[in-house]
């Protein structure tokens, strides 16, 4: 039987953590339950302790000191040895009842990583109130579906199911909201499986206040197009650069152009000097992009191998 980890990342969740805890408890009773307190300075670490002792379920509760739910879930997923790991929210925006739907394709072994999808039944855009969320979750979700050739309905979506093998060989490096897209970023980078199951979204109860900033979390998205580009396609994000940088120089050089051209003199000798080296600029680019794209398939194939030591431990390292 596979041992199953419910994780709970917590951040001043009093109003709903009890209630997330019962509700999970209740629809898979034998789960230990991993409350992840992330310095919560309002009653969320005694009332998960409290329920805990009420219910009498295994897990306990994690304090992370380090602010962030992308800490939050690495400290989890670093402490907690299970078979299958459920990541959910411990606000009540995610319907325990369908976790059976998300756990079938991998305890059937049709998938490493389950994603709740918000959006296919329309629920998350009625329930969300925050439009300007709902259009950098959309933009982020069309630039990886183009990237990676997918068709994903939530990247972002923050309740997940997935195996063991994911879970080891994912390295966590990001610290805030956008755990949930560098996941989905790892998993299609690095081929695992993944399947979309509908999920029927609800927004926060009366009281209970997202952890969200629309101008913060704005910026975040669009550092976050930002790093998917230059870490996972370097070459498109530093052509794109180069095309940009030698298109300028071509503007810059028309003037020069036409002294030549006129009086096979140059009287914009400024704009010749910008020229050229705007041109450099982008041939360097372009090298610095061809570099770094080597790097990035020789690290995909350093995980292929060592993925494959992960699962069968008897191969020998091969450089």
């Amino acid at each position: 039987m596979s041992r199953i980890a419910i994780v709970l990342p917590a951040y001043n969740e009093e109003l709903t953590v009890a209630a997330t805890m019962e509700d999970f408890h209740k629809e898979l009773p034998t789960a230990s339950i991993w409350v992840v307190n992330n310095r919560s300075t309002d009653a969320t670490e005694h009332l998960a302790k409290s329920t805990f002792a009420r219910l009498g379920c295994q897990g306990g509760v994690i304090n992370e000191s380090r602010p962030g739910k992308g800490n939050a879930v690495r400290r989890a997923l670093l402490d907690i040895d299970a078979d299958v790991y459920i990541l959910a929210d411990a606000d009540l925006t995610y319907p325990a009842s369908d976790v059976h739907a998300l756990l079938k394709p991998v305890l059937a072994g049709d998938a490493d990583m389950v994603v709740g999808d918000r959006h296919s039944q329309g629920q998350y855009a009625v329930e969300n109130k925050r439009a300007l969320h709902g259009f950098g979750n959309r933009l982020v979700r069309d630039l990886v579906n183009w990237l990676f050739s997918a068709k994903l309905a939530d990247i972002m979506s923050g309740y997940r199911v997935f195996n063991r093998r994911f879970v080891k060989s994912y390295p966590i490096l990001v610290e805030g909201f956008e755990i949930e897209t560098d996941m989905t970023l790892h998993a299609l980078d690095k081929r695992f499986r993944i399947v979309e199951v509908a999920s029927d979204y609800r927004d926060r109860p009366d009281g209970s206040f997202s952890k969200l900033n629309t101008v913060k979390d704005g910026v975040r998205v669009l550092s976050t197009i930002w790093n998917i580009l230059r870490y996972y396609r370097p070459f498109l994000f530093f052509g794109g650069c180069a095309f940009l940088f030698a298109m300028l120089g071509l503007l810059a050089a028309i003037p020069v152009a036409d002294d030549w051209i006129r009086e096979q003199y140059v009287h914009h000798v400024p704009l010749a000097i910008l020229a050229t080296g705007l041109e450099l600029v982008a041939v360097v680019m372009v090298s610095i992009g061809l570099i770094l794209d080597s790097i990035t398939q020789q690290d995909r194939r350093r995980f292929e191998l060592e993925l494959l030591r992960m699962n069968h431990p008897g191969v020998e390292q091969i450089d």
